[in-house]
């Protein structure tokens, strides 16, 4: 065992809002559905994968609630495909094609730069970042997926990518032991007017996403928008190493100088010549910086008219324009929550 004390471990919070159901439920199978819908992009290449996550959701969950799916492709589906899936799904089905409006580069960009854009974060060795086909899905998933005409009827979507196994229950919704997901998200987060239910949270990596919180925190002052709570789940005071409900996080101490007329103790222990401003976080933006926590959206829950809001949709315009999707690897996921 290491020296020295354990790491201090953060409680979750309950204060608000609890699990929905713990402990095992037998499945309603003539219960109240949801107008939901389980959202699959994919390609025909990767039927395989697909397969996989069918089979999984189904085992686990669909065959007792029968949702139907929508699968996206940015190119026809062979008959193969559709075949495959209809044999394997307890659901409706359709398939849908990606307009080139969608997908892709819009008519404004400089393909040329944001080619190079995308090829410089390969060779700075970004996760996916040199993936053409990447930066496309990152953008498609933040501002045009919900616009499909296949889901204008839908008002809530679960996302389902290929090449994922289901091991126990989604925590968005339930707590337990049971293998199975025998009880519905959709309801749950229905009736307790849930918008948008995930599994985790993790550190984004710096490098991916430099100008993410800028955007976001420009968005922020220029449209008057108050926090409700979750933005200090990502901002941090700007020059703090910790969050302020951290266990180990101190306030700074006050310096107190007992003769009024005394000169700061900055100004007394700096050497001649070498004063100056103090320097500026690069990443500081109305005293704030990211501390790069962000869902992550490949598996997400939600409610589509949040996605189909005026300010959603003004924020993804904004962020588009900068050109994060392609001279980083930008996804609108790392600060969707805040708005």
């Amino acid at each position: 065992m290491p020296a020295g004390a354990p790491p201090a471990i953060r409680k979750i919070s309950e204060k608000h809002d609890k699990v929905f159901v713990t402990g095992c439920l037998e499945p309603k199978a003539d219960g109240p559905r949801a107008n939901a819908v389980l959202v699959v992009l994919a390609r025909n290449q990767e039927l395989a994968g697909v397969v996989q996550s069918i089979k999984s959701i189904e085992r686990h969950f669909n065959r007792w609630f029968h949702y139907p799916y929508v699968f996206l492709n940015d190119a026809e589906f062979n008959v193969t495909f559709k075949e495959t899936m209809m044999n394997h799904t307890s659901g409706t089905v359709e398939f849908g094609k990606i307009d080139p409006d969608m997908w892709g580069y819009p008519d404004w960009v400089n393909k040329e730069t944001a080619k190079e854009g995308i090829g410089k974060q390969g060779d700075a060795a970004i996760m996916y970042g040199g993936m053409e086909s990447y930066h496309h899905m990152c953008r498609f998933y933040s501002g045009f997926f919900y616009k499909h005409e296949l889901l204008q009827k839908y008002d809530w979507y679960w996302r389902v990518e290929p090449d994922i196994k289901y091991f126990c229950s989604t925590s968005v919704a339930i707590v337990r032991a049971a293998p199975d997901i025998d009880s519905d998200p959709f309801i749950h987060m229905e009736r307790s007017n849930k918008t948008y239910g995930f599994t985790i949270a993790v550190k984004e990596l710096r490098e991916t996403v430099p100008n993410i919180f800028r955007y976001a925190s420009a968005y922020k002052r220029m449209n008057n928008i108050t926090s409700q709570g979750l933005w200090e789940m990502f901002a941090m005071p700007a020059g703090s190493s910790l969050p302020e409900d951290d266990p180990q996080w101190q306030p700074p101490k006050e310096k107190v100088h007992e003769d009024p007329n005394a000169l700061p103790d900055e100004i007394l222990n700096t050497e001649p010549g070498h004063g100056g401003l103090p320097d500026v976080d690069p990443d500081a933006m109305e005293g704030e910086t990211y501390n790069m926590c962000h869902f992550w959206s490949n598996f997400e829950i939600a409610r589509l008219d949040w996605f189909r809001s005026k300010e959603y949709n003004e924020f993804f315009d904004m962020m588009d324009r900068s050109g994060g999707f392609w001279m980083e690897r930008v996804s609108v996921d790392p600060s969707e929550p805040t708005l």
